[in-house]
């Protein structure tokens, strides 16, 4: 500490500040800046890379919120201008210095409030669900940011009213009467927390599935604490409590397993009967045959109802659960019957040439 004592002796200057002072402060403000850059652009992607559980993160590209960088920045000068004036015998003006301390840490807890905030959103990098499913990690990872922003605020909230010199435990007792009666005029929103964790334990969806709830259809975008974001096929955002959702039957079609193709077709009412069955027969075998189809014990074509002027011929075909392949595989079935009415001799019913033929 001699040698630290001795750079810093001299005659008080600007500020009250001697020379050797003012050299080491400049020192300890260039250090808490490259502090700073290193935090944010290193060591923070790199420990980052390490620990999480996704490959989201790319510790090459991967930078720390500025609010991070500035954190270290303010801790390390705190920490240096704390131990220079207890441990050596810096030449400045103690009372400003100590105003200047002061006003740092002050900073850095505003700063790490404000990096927590912005961590939040990296939540999603540490957690896993059972079998690697990114649809639930999606879905967890959703709420897990809504509960960390509004643990970040209230935690804030005590830290700051501490530094303003609030009396913490005045302030928490009143939360607590304030608190009971906004819960019991908030209920709703106590609903719709609740609503919440129905939602994560039970999955009746995860984020990114396609839903009908409440009346609404669309694509599930995030689930929140208070309410669920809907992306409808209109490219409109519909938000609907999560209250709603519990009490409500949820209809997800992102878990089918397959796709029911249903296309009725029909007949002139003086179709030959024997022609209609080697329709049903010939088509059936037809659309089995194809690669898209399955389920093959619960598909079938028959004649499903007779009118004075059409014969009704109903179809009940299944392929894999995939929305180009079901459109593509029901034109298909369509060509195929159109080419299989026309090897028998079969005519489609036509309401138009119905009406003028009786004219």
């Amino acid at each position: 500490m001699g040698q630290m004592d001795e750079l810093m002796a001299g005659d008080p200057g600007l500020l009250d500040f001697s020379n050797g002072t003012l050299a080491v402060l400049m020192v300890i403000i260039a250090l808490s800046v490259v502090s700073g850059v290193i935090a944010r652009r290193f060591i923070f992607p790199i420990l980052m890379d390490i620990l999480s559980k996704t490959d989201r993160i790319d510790g090459k590209t991967l930078f720390a919120p500025k609010s991070l960088g500035w954190m270290v920045g303010f801790l390390v000068m705190h920490t240096a201008i704390d131990w220079t004036g207890s441990n050596c015998e810096p030449v400045w003006d103690e009372g400003l210095m100590s105003t200047v301390s002061n006003t740092i840490w002050a900073a850095f807890v505003l700063l790490m409030l404000i990096a927590a905030y912005r961590l939040v959103d990296y939540l999603d990098a540490f957690i896993v669900v059972e079998g690697g499913d990114m649809a639930s990690r999606r879905s967890l990872a959703s709420v897990a940011e809504s509960v960390g922003r509004l643990a970040v605020v209230i935690f804030g909230i005590f830290v700051l009213a501490g530094l303003a010199g609030m009396d913490l435990n005045g302030l928490i007792a009143g939360l607590g009467i304030t608190g009971l009666a906004l819960a019991l005029a908030a209920k709703d929103s106590v609903a719709n927390i609740f609503g919440a964790i129905s939602i994560l334990i039970d999955k009746p969806f995860n984020v990114g599935d396609w839903i009908i709830v409440d009346g609404i259809e669309g694509e599930v975008v995030t689930i929140g604490l208070r309410t669920t974001l809907i992306r409808t096929s209109a490219d409109t955002m519909v938000s609907i409590p999560n209250s709603n959702i519990t009490n409500s039957p949820v209809e997800n079609f992102s878990h089918r397993r397959f796709r029911r193709i249903r296309p009725n077709l029909e007949f002139e009412a003086d179709s030959d009967q024997g022609s209609l069955r080697s329709f049903c027969d010939s088509l059936s075998s037809q659309v089995l045959d194809d690669p898209r189809a399955t389920k093959p014990e619960d598909s079938w074509i028959r004649i499903k109802s007779f009118a004075p002027s059409k014969v009704t011929v109903a179809t009940n075909f299944y392929c894999i659960s995939s929305s180009n392949t079901e459109r593509e595989f029901r034109e298909d079935i369509l060509m195929m019957a159109r080419a299989r009415a026309s090897e028998h001799e079969l005519k489609f019913h036509e309401p138009r040439r119905r009406e003028h033929q009786s004219l």
